[in-house]
């Protein structure tokens, strides 16, 4: 169920609905491999420990932090809207969000910065959307699982991912 347009907060939701058990991952989409600056966003849940979501079952929405940055941009807050309501409408108990970065720079730094980047966005989800804290948790991989493994430093592999999970 790749997407790459934006989707509607129903598309998500039926997604997310489906994907209950599997997870749901956002990750962007259509970009320009020489723009440093963009990355991508995803849901996770609750376990301590990434599961892989196959990439037919995964929804995308293109999401931009700065480069070897971890901070929401502006100009991208309103692209969380659908999804901010689908979360609310869902019935999911725990959403996971988990940060992942390309391959450039350092494994601890990589780790680091996929951690802050899904710190980020929980932080949005709750203090702009209103999902309650205790339904989303944080998890960083850094550059362990990149969406391409033909190119570890390709700007898809920058994303947050988000797992629905009962």
């Amino acid at each position: 169920m790749a997407q790459t347009s934006e989707l509607t907060a129903d598309e998500i939701t039926d997604a997310f609905n489906k994907q209950k058990t599997r997870g749901l991952v956002i990750v962007p989409s259509n970009q320009d491999s020489s723009d440093a600056t963009t990355t991508e966003t995803t849901v996770a849940a609750a376990p301590a420990e990434y599961q892989p979501v196959a990439e037919e079952d995964q929804v995308n929405i293109q999401i931009r932090f700065d480069f070897a940055s971890a901070a929401l941009r502006e100009d991208e807050k309103p692209k969380l809207s659908s999804l901010c309501q689908a979360m609310k409408d869902v019935d999911v108990n725990v959403f996971q969000i988990i940060g992942h970065t390309d391959s450039a720079g350092s494994a601890e730094y990589n780790q680091n910065l996929s951690l802050l980047r899904a710190k980020e966005v929980k932080r949005f989800l709750i203090g702009d959307c209103g999902i309650a804290e205790e339904r989303l948790e944080v998890l960083g991989v850094g550059e362990a699982e990149p969406l391409n493994k033909a190119n570890p430093r390709a700007d898809e592999n920058r994303r947050v991912e988000f797992q629905a999970l009962g």
